[in-house]
């Protein structure tokens, strides 16, 4: 296999990569705080540090690959996929709540390999659905594509991780809708989606959750606790105070790594205040004002991502853009929702900020491939 460099670096979507860039240094900042580190010395911001400098030389090492390439290798990429997800549900550590989703490697220590498959399924269903762009609404089609989600999607669903799951339900609908598929398909899964949260609704109103195999216990006790606070005020602490926290920032924030006696972080009411509910701290030491321009730089890499999307020379360069497209902003909103109390505790990490390498090197592998998409754009 021959690789070559013969781009245009004009074309080079630099203004990506310094989105990329401001996020991830805004959040290393956010991560010391978070942590309570006493420097930028301390293991957990050098270990998110250094995940940092790997990932960005990862992403623009990746951007120099064409894109088309590697979706030749995508039902190789797949296999090794549901391959590894195996493996974590053999040979994996297990972490809260008896969910196994982690592998020890040596030297890297644990990864969670759930993150890296949906880079994988972005590329294998971009190229599934280039070579049926044809047949895409053929029910044949759509049924094998369904087939070949379900297998990894069951595999993280028994993990047990349901905050993954949906967001790969979310990426591959996405990007289904993307292609050349008839309204009156995305019709008919809309309409299934519906009927499915009018169902849960219903058996959660009425007391019969216990009747829902796919939710595990802690999962059932978080909705519960979303639908009604009052009746669950133990478990909704984390919320309240995450509320609370980004409330008390006001406009201007109380400043990063401030040793105010008023600061929720500081009085350790916050739990996974470096991971799920980070968003708290960023509300509470950069204020209305900070988090509104983080918000910002993340709806302009969505944009981007749009722009590339359009420009795409082929199907799968178009479909890769919406797949990363819909994987980040979908994450983004969804954590930023849990930590204002718009959507029940999913466990969902924010992009950038939330500590963990696993997480971070993945969303650049991504945005590495979206990089090289716009390196061959239509002009």
């Amino acid at each position: 296999m021959k690789w070559k460099l013969d781009y245009d670096f004009k074309q080079y979507d630099f203004r990506l990569v310094l989105y990329m860039i401001a996020l991830n240094t805004i959040g290393i900042f956010i991560v010391r705080s978070a942590t309570s580190a006493e420097s930028f010395k301390d293991p957990l911001v050098v270990r998110q540090i250094l995940g940092s400098f790997v990932g960005l030389a990862m992403c623009v090492g990746i951007s120099l690959i064409d894109y088309r390439k590697i979706c030749k290798w995508s039902p190789w990429i797949y296999v090794l996929s549901v391959l590894i997800l195996a493996g974590v549900k053999i040979y994996g550590t297990a972490s809260g709540h008896g969910a196994t989703r982690w592998i020890t490697v040596p030297v890297l220590g644990k990864v969670q390999p759930s993150e890296f498959v949906k880079v994988g399924l972005i590329l294998f269903f971009a190229d599934y659905l280039q070579k049926l762009k044809e047949d895409i609404n053929h029910p044949h089609a759509l049924l094998m594509e369904a087939l070949y989600f379900s297998i990894p999607v069951g595999l993280v669903m028994i993990q047990p991780n349901l905050s993954t799951t949906i967001i790969m339900t979310v990426i591959v609908a996405a990007m289904t809708f993307a292609s050349p598929l008839k309204l009156k398909w995305i019709f008919a899964f809309l309409g299934v989606v519906v009927v499915v949260l009018g169902l849960l609704f219903y058996l959660f109103s009425s007391g019969l959750y216990d009747k829902i195999p796919i939710l595990q216990g802690y999962q059932v006790q978080r909705i519960l606790t979303f639908l009604n606070p009052s009746e669950n005020s133990n478990d909704y602490y984390q919320q309240m105070w995450s509320i609370m926290a980004i409330g008390s920032g006001m406009f201007n924030g109380k400043g990063l790594f401030n040793n105010s006696i008023f600061s929720v972080k500081n009085g350790n009411f916050l739990v996974e205040e470096d991971n799920d509910f980070i968003f708290a701290v960023i509300g509470e030491e950069l204020g209305f004002r900070g988090s509104l321009i983080i918000i910002i730089i993340f709806l302009l890499i969505i944009l981007e991502c749009l722009i590339i999307a359009y420009r795409a020379k082929t199907l799968s360069g178009r479909l890769i853009c919406v797949g990363v497209m819909a994987w980040i902003g979908f994450q983004t909103y969804t954590n930023i929702a849990v930590a204002t109390g718009l959507f029940p505790n999913t466990g969902i990490t924010l992009p950038f900020f939330s500590r963990g390498v696993s997480s971070l090197l993945s969303v650049y592998f991504g945005f590495g491939i979206v990089l090289n998409v716009a390196l061959q754009r239509k002009t």
